[in-house]
């Protein structure tokens, strides 16, 4: 039985095991599948999260502006500015203004709020389209 497991667990072209050589220091734990981590993300979410991760040096940290990050991940600025803020939230990355950094996994995953909106105040905090709504409202104010 013994022979069979391990026959089981080698790799199926040896020669191409992947390694974290010269190319990079990009990994993902085992802890962020076997914790539910993938399972907290959306997938705007876990998009930029893995692109961060490919992208960041040894410090997890990495340069690429916004609009980069929208054109490579074929994403709106609404769903980048969603996703970052929610793995801001989630405790997954950090961002100066200029710089992501990816960060150690926290000790557990975290769930959205899910509290229902019960108040404008509520709405005016957390929910997308009022807060996309109010903005433009007042972008367009300003203009007047």
């Amino acid at each position: 039985m013994t022979e069979k497991l391990e026959a089981l667990r080698r790799p199926i072209l040896p020669d191409r095991v992947r390694r974290i050589g010269g190319e990079g220091f990009s990994f993902l734990p085992h802890r962020f599948l076997r914790d539910g981590f993938i399972t907290a993300l959306g997938r705007g979410e876990l998009a930029l999260y893995v692109f961060l991760v490919l992208a960041g040096n040894r410090n997890g940290v990495s340069f690429y502006r916004y609009d980069a990050i929208c054109s490579i991940l074929t994403m709106t600025l609404d769903h980048f500015i969603d996703a970052r803020n929610a793995l801001i939230a989630k405790d997954l990355i950090a961002f100066d203004g200029y710089r992501f950094q990816v960060l150690s996994l926290p000790s557990h995953p975290r769930a959205p709020d899910s509290r229902p909106l019960t108040s404008e105040a509520e709405f005016e905090a957390r929910d997308p389209a009022t807060i996309r709504a109010s903005l433009l409202a007042a972008l367009r104010s300003d203009d007047e």
